[in-house]
């Protein structure tokens, strides 16, 4: 007997960045093969690789030192008297001329405590 219904898809389940991070982390430490892992949680492996590779990118950011680096300030043609500095990952902190120099220093406080 031929059935007329459609397969139903698998539907899809939306999860926070800390609920991706937290099921990245318990996977790590579970000791368990992707494969286990993924049928536990029901969850596909590609899934489950995307939140481990973020998770461990992430990690090794979070470990890594600060450091001061060397900067010479010069004037560029057409820079409309903009600053411009680059941080790591491609952050940027750009401010235009007359900026308040308080809220900069404010941002850059912020900015060491993360």
């Amino acid at each position: 007997m031929v059935s007329d219904e459609k397969p139903q898809r698998q539907h899809r389940r939306h999860r926070s960045r800390a609920e991706a991070d937290q099921l990245a982390a318990e996977y790590e430490s579970s000791g368990l093969s992707r494969e286990v892992f993924c049928q536990q949680q029901e969850m596909p492996l590609k899934t489950l690789a995307r939140y481990v590779t973020r998770y461990r990118k992430q990690s090794a950011a979070d470990n890594e030192p600060q450091r001061w680096v060397a900067v010479e300030v010069g004037e560029l043609a057409g820079s409309g008297g903009k600053l411009s500095v680059i941080l790591s990952h491609g952050r940027r902190i750009e401010v235009g001329r007359g900026f308040d120099a308080g809220t900069l220093r404010q941002l850059v406080a912020v900015l060491e405590q993360v």
